[in-house]
């Protein structure tokens, strides 16, 4: 079974982002691409791996006196 390709609209969608987010990340090349012609397409997998790397590991606080402190 071949790997799910989706276009401009759909990848938008299934990341929640607009449409332009979308056209802005493929203009700087800051996400995988395929072009088909004049279309742009993407794999579901490579806007997986997008937000995988795009994530945000939590910080441990700790209280100190009143104050938070990164630990």
């Amino acid at each position: 079974m071949s790997p799910r390709v989706i276009g401009v609209d759909d990848a938008a969608t299934y990341l929640s982002v607009p449409v332009r987010f979308i056209r802005r990340l493929v203009f700087e090349r800051r996400i995988r691409f395929y072009k088909v012609g004049k279309y742009v397409r993407f794999e579901q997998a490579d806007l997986d791996a997008f937000l995988e790397a795009e994530a945000v590991e939590p910080v441990k606080v700790a209280w100190r006196g009143g104050r938070a402190e990164v630990a």
